[in-house]
């Protein structure tokens, strides 16, 4: 019965996962595309999405090679890019925490903003649910991504400049991130937060090396806890 459940729980996360394939094709496909650009060849384009599997860290690093940056540079940002899986983690540990050791090494592969963003929402509205439970969801919401998202690499790696300009595939990037958010936006800090980064990035867009989202995001991190502190104490 247990397994059972689990079972029905992984297609509820698969199907909760499956409208995120719409953006991450065209964003596989533009990594691909933007990695033949900037000087890789197909294995070594393969390679990096297998492994970093972060694509919001994979653009950082292109971009910042392709503009010569020093190499320790590239390195932070795409680790500072990256810190948010952490906290992702975190965000996870009590939900996921007592999966056997192995269970929680994939989670920890496969933790990205979208698997999160529908993990966290589902074990927040159902309390309940067993570990078990918690990582057959968890597994499902990122299995329609995974696979997509390396064959679309694969396809941009392949076809490259083909592809034509007027295809726009770099909305995917900003439309990605909009659609998790949005959902995310539950209490005044989230939105504190929000707005601090955003205005922080266009004030910091000059600084060099990209650091200027690193700054932004360090600053929306400190409103959204000063805010949050700020919300107890009223309530206390």
């Amino acid at each position: 019965m247990a397994s059972a459940t689990s079972k029905s729980y992984f297609w509820k996360g698969f199907r909760d996962g499956s409208p995120f394939v719409f953006v991450a094709i065209p964003f596989g496909t533009l990594f691909g595309v933007f990695a033949t650009e900037a000087g890789l060849n197909i294995v070594q384009t393969m390679a990096f999405s297998a492994t970093v599997f972060a694509g919001a860290a994979q653009f950082t690093a292109l971009q910042l090679l392709q503009d010569n940056t020093p190499t320790i540079i590239i390195l932070i940002s795409a680790l500072a890019v990256n810190l948010r899986v952490a906290m992702y983690s975190a965000s996870l540990t009590p939900y996921l925490g007592a999966a056997p050791l192995w269970q929680r090494a994939c989670a920890a592969y496969l933790i990205v903003d979208q698997s999160y963003a529908c993990s966290v929402v589902r074990f927040e509205k159902e309390p309940d649910m067993s570990v078990p439970q918690r990582m057959a969801y968890f597994v499902g919401s990122v299995t329609p991504i995974t696979p997509l998202w390396l064959i679309a690499t694969y396809l941009g790696a392949v076809l490259g400049t083909q592809i034509p300009d007027s295809w726009a595939l770099d909305f995917a990037l900003p439309i990605t991130f909009l659609s998790m958010i949005g959902p995310m936006m539950r209490t005044l800090a989230h939105v504190v937060a929000a707005l601090v980064a955003i205005v922080v990035a266009l004030l910091t867009v000059g600084v060099p090396f990209n650091l200027g989202l690193l700054i932004a995001g360090a600053a929306g991190m400190i409103a959204g806890a000063q805010a949050e502190l700020q919300l107890d104490r009223k309530k206390t």
